[in-house]
């Protein structure tokens, strides 16, 4: 999940969309495809500038002090470049005839409204940017991975049983997955070898498993581990490896899952429409104050109610609250929670586990603020993008009763049609019908 930055007034900014983990959290991070630079980030505006693995810093400074996003930083290819591209072109032209503006606080008071700037591939000129940035990527990757089939100054040792290698690379991952069931794929299939196997060796020296990444006293322990547990292969999950494989340079934005099943798509005979045999993942729904997550919605609605205090439904029918206020609520909580801030009185605390004892301590569970401070137009966009629990917010209680009610500000009137000859004669299109014959 995305980190929580803390502005110079005291205001939280979320710098890029949140998400819930898909599996436990192992403290890996999700690397880009570039591998480790030198380069410098140069600020858009003023000479600000930072290494590139530190971008997070410069996206922070270019929200706060400049009041500039830039969209889908991850799927830029060349970081670098993208930002001196930009610097030249903000020096010749106002932000504002490249940028989309977004006027904050729009129905506020002049003095607490602010324009922010959005730069992103909607704009012709940045889409074509960076779909450059990524063929010039990918140019120089398939150069690299031709020299790299053509280098016969390779050498290496297996990592497995010592043996020396020289002469081309696929001569040891050849040997590798012959001799010891360990493949990392096709030769050809690879790019920056030297790098991906001085990578796995590195671990093998710190007596990690390759595929849990679990370290172990020595290395008996841990081959008996990797044998035992057939470890002995790297976790196609891991986004460290993502780099060394040419699939995830071919199109912009896309990872080698995705490429694969397009890929698998062309293949599906049309005609099978048979679909007996498919199973759907169950829904995963995660508690608005714990990690605690439940496959169905009736589990998580009643680990709310039975472990927290508290009760979505019963705050819906008292509040009269439609679809669209319980997502803004349920947004808007989940923001707060994720902020380490009370809902309910807007104390700050260090910590999640902080602030969900206070809200239990003070009785602030079911305490909500004033309907103006949740009922605002940025919460109709989710804190965390795959919150299944959005996917199961209904306008109506007729899951729980067989009996509709209809909304008051909405009446439904029947027509009464016992009388047709009278109706016909009072009808107000009859009306109309005289005057346009009248004007004609």
């Amino acid at each position: 999940m995305a980190a929580c930055d803390e502005s110079k007034d005291g205001q939280d900014s979320i710098l890029e969309p949140l998400c819930f983990p898909e599996q436990p959290a192992d403290g890996t991070s999700t690397p880009s495809l570039q591998g480790p630079s030198a380069e410098l980030l140069v600020c858009l505006f003023c000479p600000e500038s930072v290494p590139l693995q530190q971008k997070d810093v410069l996206l922070k400074h270019l929200l706060l002090e400049h009041k500039l996003v830039i969209a889908d930083v991850k799927l830029i290819a060349d970081l670098p470049k993208y930002m001196l591209y930009w610097k030249g072109r903000f020096l010749e032209q106002p932000v504002t005839d490249f940028c989309s503006v977004i006027k904050t606080n729009s129905t506020g008071p002049v003095e607490k409204q602010e324009d922010y700037f959005l730069l992103c591939d909607v704009l012709p000129e940045d889409r074509i940017l960076r779909e450059r940035l990524q063929q010039k990527r990918l140019e120089e990757v398939l150069e690299q991975q031709q020299l790299e089939r053509d280098d016969s100054s390779f050498h290496h040792l297996c990592m497995f049983c010592s043996e020396e290698f020289t002469g081309n690379r696929s001569s040891l991952l050849n040997h590798m997955a012959r001799e010891h069931s360990f493949s990392i794929g096709l030769p050809d299939n690879i790019v920056y070898c030297q790098q991906f196997l001085d990578t796995l060796q590195s671990k093998l020296d710190n007596l990690q498993c390759l595929y849990c990444e679990k370290t172990f006293r020595d290395k008996t322990t841990l081959k008996d581990h990797m044998r035992k547990k057939a470890h002995r292969r790297i976790n196609a999950n891991n986004r460290e490896y993502d780099r060394f494989y040419v699939i995830n340079y071919l199109e912009l934005g896309k990872t080698w899952e995705e490429v694969q099943s397009e890929d698998d798509r062309e293949l599906v005979d049309d005609d099978d429409d048979d679909w007996s045999d498919w199973q759907a993942h169950p829904v995963s729904a995660v508690c608005l104050f714990c990690d605690h997550q439940s496959e169905t919605m009736d589990q998580i609605y009643t680990h709310m109610k039975e472990a927290h205090g508290f009760d979505l439904h019963k705050l819906r029918t008292e509040l009269n609250l439609k679809f669209y206020q319980q997502v803004k609520l349920v947004n808007f909580i989940r923001r707060q929670i994720h902020q380490s801030r009370c809902y309910g009185c807007q104390e700050k605390f260090d910590s999640r586990d902080d602030v969900v004892r206070h809200i239990v301590g003070e009785g602030h569970m079911m305490k909500l603020p004033d309907v103006s401070t949740w009922n605002q137009p940025q919460y109709y966009f989710p804190t965390y993008e795959n919150d299944a629990l959005l996917c199961t917010l209904s306008d109506s209680d007729e899951d729980e009763s067989d009996v509709t009610n209809h909304g008051e500000d909405v009446p439904v009137i029947a027509e009464d049609i016992s009388n047709l000859r009278a109706l016909k004669q009072t009808s107000v299109l009859n009306q109309l019908l005289k005057n346009r014959g009248s004007c004609s």
